[in-house]
């Protein structure tokens, strides 16, 4: 299983930007999504996750209520959309996939190491 994260870029404070992260090798409807990001110098941090069902759906204070995580199981894409951007989350951005435990995995914050699948970041950078 292999995952494409792309669609980051230069952004103006105040923009919007998609992320997207294409799942190949499997159906996405198998798993678990988390998006993760790393600023520079500090440690990488869970933006969101939502479960396999989309039953459950968890974003971090920070960006709690600008960000949306949204799936394309037809497609097999995973979306990031991020709106009212800020200098602050400067970062490059990381999708995920869990597809071996249950349902209460998002209900937990677990590390971007401990997900089945992870992709390469996107950067995404924020002006003022």
């Amino acid at each position: 299983v292999q995952l494409q994260a792309s669609g980051g870029g230069l952004v103006l404070s105040g923009g919007s930007l998609r992320l997207s992260c294409l799942v190949s090798g499997s159906t996405l409807d198998a798993y678990h999504i988390g998006w993760f990001r790393q600023a520079p110098e500090k440690g990488r941090e869970e933006v969101s996750c939502t479960s396999q069902t989309n039953s459950f759906t968890k974003y971090s204070d920070s960006v709690k209520g600008r960000f949306t995580i949204s799936r394309d199981n037809a497609n097999n894409t995973v979306y990031l959309q991020m709106n009212s951007l800020k200098p602050e989350d400067t970062a490059v951005y990381y999708c995920a996939v869990e597809g071996r435990y249950g349902t209460t995995w998002c209900n937990v914050s677990f590390e971007f190491d401990y997900y089945q699948y992870r992709g390469q970041g996107t950067l995404v950078t924020v002006s003022s």
